[in-house]
């Protein structure tokens, strides 16, 4: 089997969560990139880190099935770590300034953009959840994430009926909204 080809199950497995292949992907990935951190100022637990920042995002574009893959996996993983680090460092205001040499990198930009909003976002509806207070934030918890029927709902959170559920998670789910938009119009 050819090395494009293998490395395209091991993207497959990756989206399906197949334990193989992401044991695969850190046993052949990560000494490559634990290296490259430590020779520049990071230590095991920043490797690790940014290791699993960097599967985050390969995981995300394996499942989305719009991905692919125009060098080798290796490459492309190293290219994300690369730029995540060099990205850390300038925040901790350790950068060397050798992040201008880019050139022998995959371009990962838009990968990380679209990953660090996608982060941000989740950040702030957790920050919106937390604020929310009960029995709002069960409520909606269990409907969203539990996957539960209005029905089961009503029984457990002592409504009437399910229409009754429905109307008081719809308000909760409103005023969700406008803490969240509240924070994103505020940047916090």
């Amino acid at each position: 089997m050819s090395n494009l080809a293998q490395e395209k199950l091991l993207l497959e497995g990756l989206a399906v969560n197949d334990r193989q292949a992401i044991e695969a992907i850190y046993r052949d990935n990560y000494p490559m990139v634990q290296a490259f951190i430590l020779n520049n100022s990071g230590n095991t637990d920043e490797a690790r880190d940014i290791f699993q920042e960097a599967m985050i995002v390969l995981f995300e574009k394996a499942v989305s099935g719009h991905f692919e893959l125009n060098c080798q996996l290796k490459t492309y993983i190293y290219s994300v770590c690369r730029r995540l680090w060099l990205k850390r460092l300038q925040q901790m205001q350790r950068f060397a300034g050798w992040a201008d040499n880019m050139d022998d990198s995959v371009p990962v930009d838009e990968d990380l953009e679209i990953h660090e909003k996608h982060h941000s976002d989740f950040i702030l509806m957790e920050n919106a959840m937390n604020k929310i207070g009960e029995p709002c934030k069960s409520l909606l918890d269990a409907y969203y994430m539990q996957k539960k029927h209005m029905q089961e709902i009503a029984q457990e959170f002592g409504y009437t009926n399910a229409d009754n559920a429905k109307t008081q998670k719809y308000k909760c789910l409103m005023r969700l909204k406008k803490i969240f938009f509240a924070q994103y119009k505020n940047g916090q």
